[in-house]
């Protein structure tokens, strides 16, 4: 057996965890942390390079640059699908090394095909879709570390690793904007762009944007093979997984995560190009990272919060918190050709990317305890081998319902952009498409209140 492979791993017995679990189980999270952050930069990376593609001479339409922003969110979240399932087939180590490897196919191709104004539309659709890898990264990444740490601590593990790994999403939107400025990379890096904006002239390397994030993503890459592990009892074949889609409580956790996660990916992609189009005197790139710096950060805290109060209560006050954010947004949106309050736009929307952020770690919080409670009440009664299975069997489970309900939820890093650029199409705004997140919101309420919130819930959470 390899060196990098645990025969036994036992988070739950105490002795075991803090003789040695702990201090593995934190050596995988913070190599994990920084490769999910460059999988979440590398598949955002379209929502700032769309803004800037007109400026250097691409012509495209609204529709298409929208297009391209949200193509990543639907191929990444396909790819969740079957990432959900890697981990327990090749191992967390090996998977990881070769999924953030796989980054570098988009970053470098971007880099080149931005050079040039002639290179075709359908190339760049096909770039947006390969940008798809960092998408299905999440999947494989939060089922691992899932297996790593004990019920208690979960909250916490998750919330770090998706938390801190969804700074990606800011990161991209801060960093892309100031690299693009500069010869970073000299001549090997390539001639720069010309902005022309009437009498003004300045340089631009927006292929900066995707090589930027090559020599961090190889270096992030070695570092998964020579120090993560993998965990011989989280082997399973797919149709050991394929359990849980005959469980009632993967596609209720589906329909919520896709409330929580799916809206923080989704404003993520779309938030840049909506300021453009609602507000055109604002730079969207001096406050587009903000959003998903508030998300990534809120999830942290909220992970830590739903393990104190419970998850499904944190939960439920949060769709409430976002129906009110986004009854807000609408507020402040230009309407009847009166300017609309860019301020209390902001805001609001920061309230709602708050919001995502501490749903996104209250529902991965819910998960494991769900699953974790129904294998034990399965093996009531039936002696301490059947009790020692069941928490096997729902690590297992857990892991591959955190992991396929990612992949659900990330659908909305393709649906938003795109209902606002239908919205705007059909009706000349977004507010159609605003009206719609709540009514989504609203059902995510009664599913949480009636399925784990309420007193007498069948599975209290």
């Amino acid at each position: 057996m390899s060196k990098y492979v645990i025969a036994t791993w036992e988070p739950e017995v105490p002795a075991f965890w803090q003789k040695s679990g702990k201090a593995t189980a934190n050596r995988n999270l913070w190599i994990s942390i920084p490769a999910l952050m460059f999988a979440f930069a590398v598949w955002m990376v379209w929502s700032v390079v769309v803004v800037n593609l007109p400026n250097i001479g691409f012509k495209y339409s609204t529709n298409q640059l929208f297009w391209l922003t949200a193509l990543p969110g639907l191929s990444g979240a396909t790819l969740r699908i079957f990432y959900s399932f890697m981990v327990p087939i090749f191992g967390g180590r090996k998977w990881t090394t070769i999924s953030t490897a796989s980054l570098l196919i988009p970053a470098i191709g971007i880099g080149f095909a931005v050079q040039d104004v002639e290179t075709s539309y359908p190339i760049m659709l096909i770039l947006a879709l390969l940008c798809g890898f960092g998408g299905g990264n999440f999947a494989s990444s939060m089922a691992n570390i899932s297996f790593f740490y004990p019920k208690a601590q979960k909250g916490y593990a998750l919330g770090m690793n998706a938390g801190l790994g969804n700074l990606g999403v800011s990161a991209v939107q801060f960093v892309v904007p100031l690299v693009i400025t500069a010869g970073v990379f000299g001549a090997f890096g390539g001639e720069a762009q010309q902005w022309v904006k009437g009498d003004a002239h300045k340089a631009m390397w927006l292929q900066n944007a995707g090589f930027i994030w090559v020599p961090f993503i190889a270096l992030t890459a070695v570092a998964s093979w020579f120090g993560m592990n993998d965990l011989a009892s989280a082997k399973a074949s797919f149709s050991e997984q394929a359990i849980i889609f005959k469980r009632k409580h993967n596609w209720l956790m589906c329909w919520l995560y896709t409330g929580t996660f799916g809206s923080f990916i989704g404003y993520s992609a779309g938030f840049p190009l909506l300021i453009k189009t609602q507000f055109p005197d604002v730079n969207p790139l001096d406050y587009a990272f903000l959003g998903p710096l508030v998300g990534a950060l809120a999830r942290v805290v909220g992970g830590i919060v739903a393990d104190k109060l419970g998850g499904a209560k944190v939960t439920l006050w949060t769709f409430v918190m976002m129906i009110l954010a986004v009854v807000g947004v609408i507020q402040f949106l230009p309407h009847g050709g009166v300017a609309g309050n860019f301020t209390g736009f902001f805001w609001m929307f920061m309230l709602l990317f708050a919001g995502t952020g501490v749903g996104n770690a209250s529902t991965f919080r819910m998960i494991p305890v769900i699953f974790l409670t129904e294998r034990q009440r399965a093996a009531e009664g039936k002696g301490h081998a059947a009790k020692e299975q069941a928490i096997v069997d729902a690590n297992k489970e857990g892991a591959a319902v955190l992991g396929f309900t990612s992949a659900v939820a990330a659908y909305g890093a393709f649906f938003i952009p795109k209902c606002y650029g239908t919205s705007i199409a059909l009706t000349g705004g977004p507010d159609a498409a605003l009206w719609g997140f709540v009514g989504f919101y609203v059902s995510c309420i009664v599913v949480t209140w009636w399925c784990y919130a309420r007193r007498n819930a069948d599975m209290p959470c």
